[in-house]
């Protein structure tokens, strides 16, 4: 019987890249956007492609009933293509950015951060936890930022923060259950959010970061989330993996 995948922020970028894995791993994926419709039926369309089961749930994150409304989204198309209700790993992906230095960042900006990056997983997790099956994965997509300081992304770093310790806490609430949850911490990742790596000096520059001289690929990111959603990674538990390609080594 097929596993059930839910991938927040799955239309593009690292997200895509989970779903798409977590396909090709033979479990049927629920890819949450936003607001970008068309790249989500993207995520699908590509998943189809190489022979798997995908369909799109839009559910917008960091307001009011925001949890609720996303897991109804989800029992309402569940039937159409899993053989059961429920879900058996839950990837909480969808992020927002608030760039700027303590002085710089203003409180709606702090508030918006909060709301998407550490909120809206605590709340997606409390209302999930009747659709997730025992023995079922948790993965949060953390930042390198909380183990490298950057004061220019002190309210995002603050919000990721968060997250692990959520993470933690979570591992050891449920491991009565036989969940797992992990977080996964990506360094500086190649997608269209970042557009100023289309400035060549600018990407040699972020390069310079990891200890292979490159910046990484959402495939990178994906391949550990695989891992931890996978029957091998039944050991591993409260635990924040570092996807960044040694960013930060020797600093």
């Amino acid at each position: 019987m097929s596993r059930t995948a839910l991938v927040t922020g799955g239309s593009r970028g690292i997200g895509r890249a989970i779903a798409r894995r977590l396909a090709r791993d033979g479990a049927v994926v629920a890819v949450h956007y936003g607001s970008d419709e068309a790249a989500a039926k993207q995520t699908v369309a590509l998943i189809e492609e190489d022979g798997g089961v995908a369909f799109t749930l839009r559910a917008e994150l960091g307001v009011p009933g925001d949890a609720e409304a996303l897991w109804a989204a989800f029992d309402e198309r569940i039937g159409e293509f899993a053989e059961r209700p429920g879900v058996d790993v839950l990837v909480l992906n969808a992020g927002v950015s608030a760039n700027g230095r303590i002085h710089e960042v203003d409180e709606a900006s702090y508030d918006r951060v909060f709301a998407v990056n550490a909120k809206a997983p605590f709340f997606l997790i409390k209302h999930g936890l009747d659709r997730l099956r025992d023995g079922g994965r948790i993965v949060t997509i953390s930042s390198g930022v909380t183990k490298v300081a950057f004061p220019a992304m002190t309210a995002y770093a603050a919000a990721k923060g968060a997250l692990e310790a959520l993470t933690f806490t979570l591992a050891q609430d449920l491991g009565a259950r036989g969940i797992t949850v992990n977080a996964v911490a990506p360094g500086t990742i190649e997608t269209d959010i970042h557009p100023w790596m289309a400035d060549p000096l600018a990407k040699a520059a972020a390069a310079k970061f990891s200890v292979f001289d490159r910046v990484g690929q959402p495939d990178d990111v994906a391949e550990v989330v695989g891992f931890l959603a996978s029957e091998q990674a039944r050991w591993v538990t409260g635990q924040v993996l570092d996807a960044s390609g040694g960013s930060g080594l020797g600093l």
